[in-house]
């Protein structure tokens, strides 16, 4: 597609949510709103706020699982690194903390960001797979609303998909990477390339053990967000059921992959309104505790992600005028462990 084109669909979609958004804006009332904000508990509110903390360093936990066999052990560059991308994400759009945590990885283990993007890649994944298996759960086993219920076969298709790739990244034959050398003279040399240290990393991280460790990670970072979501409604004296708080969870999670606003401001609030009033609950306090739920998630994971990475978030370091696909020096003390 041409880019010309690209940028005026993306352009033209932002343009039409935000309409969207606005006139959603009007038809609520913003008095009731600040009022069930201004009355929530505040100790529930931040024991509720660090349960969301924990659930994001069970996922620094998870990436770290597929980082360690290529050489970036240290757990704390990995916890660093994804609240780094976890605070950039709040304040960009289609999730572009993502690619900084693979530069801040890269960068300070001395690894090609090939191997971390690959390990990331898994990462993410194994984001959706803890998704698509509590979709599943849900569906099949929970009182939802007709809106929600209707994914249900789409969610077991998913589900045996997901389990049909990790078995075939299991049985699939190693990839022998190729051996260090000059750098390659045009750019698709040089795209080849990293496509094979991304595809052999992916081979070699890929194992029954990390792939089970990954999964009971996921599961539990997801059970701590359903926490996050029902502490806070708690506080703020929603009367919301575990059963609403999953649905509303599942919807507003829908495009996890695609923030179409900062943070999802907006579209988040909209989103866990819908699935409360499915559940026939007030409109305006469910927006309130959208909020409430947001400003956890936004202000102290990005405060955080400033503390433990300062040098990152504000600091643009120049790439080296040799490395124009991201590769880092002394590889050959990462290679990958079998």
């Amino acid at each position: 597609m041409n880019q010309k084109v690209s940028h005026a669909l993306r352009l033209g979609v932002t343009l039409l949510i935000l309409v969207l958004l606005v006139i959603f804006a009007t038809k609520v009332n913003w008095h009731n709103i600040w009022a069930s904000i201004r009355t929530a508990s505040r100790t529930m509110l931040l024991a509720a706020a660090l349960v969301n903390l924990l659930s994001i360093v069970v996922k620094a936990v998870r990436w770290w699982v597929f980082l360690r066999p290529i050489g970036a052990t240290s757990f704390p560059l990995a916890l660093r690194a994804t609240f780094a991308g976890a605070g950039l994400n709040n304040v960009l759009v289609a999730n572009g903390g993502e690619a900084a945590r693979v530069v801040f990885v890269s960068r300070s283990a001395h690894i090609t960001s090939a191997k971390v993007v690959a390990t990331l890649a898994l990462e993410r994944l194994f984001e959706l797979v803890g998704y698509v298996v509590l979709l599943s759960l849900a569906a099949t086993f929970l009182d939802l609303p007709q809106s929600v219920d209707r994914v249900r076969p789409f969610a077991i298709v998913a589900l045996v998909a997901m389990g049909a790739l990790l078995i075939w990244l299991l049985r699939r034959p190693d990839v022998v990477e190729a051996v260090a050398g000059p750098k390659p003279a045009t750019w698709q040399g040089r795209l080849k390339r990293y496509g094979t240290r991304f595809i052999g990393t992916i081979a070699t991280v890929s194992s029954g053990p990390r792939f089970i460790a990954a999964l009971l990670l996921s599961v539990l970072a997801w059970g701590l967000q359903v926490a996050t979501y029902q502490m806070t409604a708690r506080a703020a004296h929603f009367p919301i059921t575990t059963v609403a708080t999953i649905a509303a969870l599942l919807l507003v999670n829908l495009g996890f992959l695609f923030r179409l606003t900062p943070g999802n401001v907006g579209v988040f609030q909209t989103a866990y309104a819908a699935a409360a009033v499915a559940f026939g609950l007030d409109q305006n306090q469910a927006i309130a505790v959208a909020f409430l739920i947001q400003a956890q998630q936004i202000l102290p994971v990005t405060a955080l992600g400033v503390a433990l990475a300062p040098e990152f978030i504000f600091k643009v370091q120049k790439r080296r005028k040799d490395d124009p696909v991201g590769e880092m020096p002394s590889e050959s003390r990462h290679e990958a462990k079998r």
